[in-house]
């Protein structure tokens, strides 16, 4: 698939958005930085084992090696889901590559869906170097390898660093009328509000646009004013009330 492939998902708000799906060459770039991180901490652990055996011998030296076995597996597996479940899906090399993953529906990967994926790279790297998994993502619509069809996630290309976010609403009451506005539409526009931030600059845009065109018609006033920037008075106006 391109580098570009795009997964439309709905929201809560009932607005469909979309996100830009990360290809072979960031997720095997991305693979590789990881790989390489794993390579230098499981040379720590083979030479700290070593060490430590060569002092050591009888029982002393099998439990060794049963707790290398154990520091093992944690490296080669933990080390995927630590990252990806306690930040935002992203292990170092893929926040090199601006890539995370995601739940199919655009929410936070949990950790049943993070394990699952992992534990699904022993089939994704058969029979080397990832050719399963790299096989299903390019000839999979979402550029899926065999764990995100199983954990049900994506690969999805982040967003630029967003700068700190303004308080939810600021401004002065400008004595437009809202009373119109019912308090589930009051509830959309809160909750994209609260999300803006977190959404790439194109949905964010679509987003604001379908809101500010669904109220602009029933409140007087912000006809100068930018989407987002209505939909955030509204808001003020709407405490001023109060």
């Amino acid at each position: 698939m391109h580098l570009d492939d795009r997964l439309s998902i709905d929201t809560p708000e009932g607005v469909s958005i979309e996100v830009t799906l990360a290809g072979l060459g960031s997720r095997f770039g991305a693979a590789l930085v990881d790989i390489v991180i794993q390579g230098v901490l499981l040379l720590v652990l083979l030479l700290a084992l070593t060490m430590a055996g060569s002092t050591l011998s009888g029982d002393l030296s099998v439990f060794l090696m049963g707790v290398g076995a154990l520091a093992l597996a944690v490296i080669v597996l933990g080390y995927y889901i630590v990252f990806e479940a306690l930040n935002g899906g992203r292990t170092p090399g893929k926040a090199v590559f601006g890539i995370r993953v995601a739940s199919v529906d655009g929410a936070p990967v949990g950790l049943g869906a993070v394990s699952l994926r992992t534990l699904m790279r022993l089939v994704d790297f058969l029979p080397a170097a990832y050719a399963v998994g790299a096989f299903a993502i390019v000839t999979n619509s979402r550029n899926q390898r065999l764990g995100d069809m199983v954990a049900n996630t994506v690969v999805i290309r982040d967003r630029m660093a967003a700068p700190p976010p303004a308080p939810l609403i600021e401004g002065k009451a400008l004595g437009w009328d809202v009373s119109s506005l019912n308090d589930a539409e009051l509830g959309l526009v809160r909750r994209f509000a609260a999300r803006r931030h977190d959404l790439a600059s194109d949905a964010r845009r679509r987003l604001a646009s379908d809101l500010a065109i669904r109220l602009r018609p029933r409140v007087a006033g912000g006809e100068r004013l930018g989407d987002e920037e209505f939909l955030l008075q509204v808001l003020v106006e709407k405490e001023a009330r109060r």
